[in-house]
């Protein structure tokens, strides 16, 4: 069993992230979205926030996260963001995904997106 699934879409953050400094030289947004697996059996049974992911604190951690940068890559960002999580929340596995809207690259694009997943070491969370 993958474990229930909390999922917090349209996190929206501002960064220099980028590979240019054209890019690096003003701050754009960056969407983020993340889908945390967790035994969410104990907060069903007590009704108690201290049971389950608590979605302020995947928010603050996201935010870390993009302080923590500027990234060149969305690749190196989503890494970090999984990382902060797994580090930090009772989560056995996360997707995350981060999408930059309108990149710059030579035509109209809506928007590139990264997805990566990963797991909490056995053991661990």
């Amino acid at each position: 069993m993958r474990g229930d699934c909390i999922r917090l879409h349209g996190i929206v953050l501002y960064g220099s992230h980028g590979v240019t400094e054209a890019e690096r030289a003003i701050e754009r947004p960056f969407h983020v979205d993340v889908e945390m697996r967790a035994d969410l059996s104990a907060a069903a049974a007590t009704d108690d926030l201290g049971a389950t992911v608590d979605y302020a604190a995947v928010c603050e951690l996201v935010r870390r996260a993009n302080e923590a940068g500027p990234y060149r890559l969305l690749e190196a960002f989503a890494e970090r963001i999984a990382k902060n999580l797994l580090g930090n929340l009772r989560i056995s596995e996360v997707t995350v995904r981060v999408r930059k809207p309108h990149p710059p690259v030579g035509m109209y694009v809506e928007a590139a997106e990264v997805e990566i997943t990963r797991a909490a070491p056995e053991g661990g969370n």
